[in-house]
């Protein structure tokens, strides 16, 4: 499905040149492994550039030696669709072939529903880091009766396929009714129905969340779709939600160190650098002008000054000179008036 593709080493992806200069903006970061960029259109003939980094794992300590971190960033020309095709399986087979699906929290995974911890201080631990550090939407689903092999598919299968992946599951089981909400209660000032569901808050707030317009009070784990909690996540998901910092410097890179041009944009990209390194040259210029007639002014004061025409203004060295034969005269007759002379 895509047009293009590029498989970039980290270091070369970042370099500055006269025709591509870039800046630390466009660095991923020494922990960097590879840099993929790929184009591709949807409806026809939106254009979509995504770019995914993959790193080494940082902030937690890898149970496996081939798991990396990765950032992936997507824009299209226009709004974005749920409809249109998730970039995450642009990059990842939609299977269990690779588990790509994890968060940056531990305990949450795409794809699958996921169970609450047993230990209510493992269980609030949770709950902050999912509202707090994770780039996802997150939604706690309570079952009111353990539900067969069609109610333990995730309800998150239901969502558009670009929706998708965004949110994480979490399971509470039947007995775990009462712990979960007053975990929930304490620490983000939600509640959790028996049997229902809701949207969690993030941090910062988003403008536009209430507890009780993104909670659900039944949510059927039949295998039937789950209309209103989809809508509810939905609705969540259009609301305006400020970037975290990392996701901003992610979609920075994707802007300002795009490498995949077509021909045509290549060209385009290539008259805009003409432009303005002529007009970098023209302001030099100027800018040599007008110093060299700040120049030109300076010599001829000074040549104006030097020519006696003009009146000078005594030195004060000179106006000293001027009095030092009274003082002679004075430290002389003092001399006499000692009675030693």
């Amino acid at each position: 499905m895509i047009d293009d593709f590029l498989d970039l080493d980290p270091v070369e992806a970042a370099r500055s040149t006269d025709l591509f200069p870039r800046d630390e903006s466009a660095d991923p970061g020494p922990s960097a492994r590879r840099l993929f960029e790929a184009r591709w259109r949807v409806t026809g003939d939106v254009t979509v550039r995504a770019q995914l980094t993959t790193y080494e794992p940082e902030s937690r300590r890898s149970d496996n030696e081939s798991e990396v971190a990765w950032v992936l960033a997507a824009e299209a020309e226009r709004a974005w669709e749920a409809s249109w095709p998730s970039p995450a399986t642009v990059f990842w087979p939609d299977s269990d072939r690779v588990a790509w699906d994890h968060d940056r929290v531990r305990g949450g995974r795409l794809r699958t529903a996921n169970y609450l911890p047993k230990d209510d201080g493992e269980l609030r631990r949770l709950l902050r880091d999912c509202t707090r550090q994770s780039w996802f939407i997150h939604v706690v689903v309570h079952e009111a009766m353990t539900p067969d092999a069609l109610g333990r598919r995730p309800v998150t299968a239901f969502l558009p396929p670009s929706l998708r992946h965004r949110v994480i599951e979490h399971r509470a089981t039947p007995e775990q009714a009462l712990i979960a909400d007053f975990a929930m209660k304490r620490e983000l000032g939600v509640g959790l129905p028996r049997g229902g569901a809701v949207v969690l808050p993030l941090t910062p707030e988003t403008p536009g969340y209430d507890a009780e317009r993104f909670t659900v009070g039944d949510v059927f784990l039949d295998g039937t779709e789950p209309t209103e909690l989809l809508e509810k996540i939905s609705e969540f998901a259009s609301l305006p939600r400020p970037l975290a910092t990392d996701a901003e410097q992610a979609l920075t890179r994707l802007r300002q160190g795009w490498h995949l041009l077509t021909p045509d944009e290549e060209l385009v990209h290539a008259r805009a650098m003409v432009t303005r390194y002529a007009e970098a040259l023209k302001a030099m210029t100027a800018s040599c002008d007008l110093y060299r007639e700040a120049a030109e002014s300076a010599h001829a004061a000074l040549a104006e000054a030097g020519s006696g025409n003009t009146p000078r203004t005594p030195a004060p060295a000179a106006a000293e000179q001027d009095t030092s034969p009274l003082k002679a005269l004075t430290k002389t007759l003092a001399l006499f008036r000692r009675p030693d002379r």
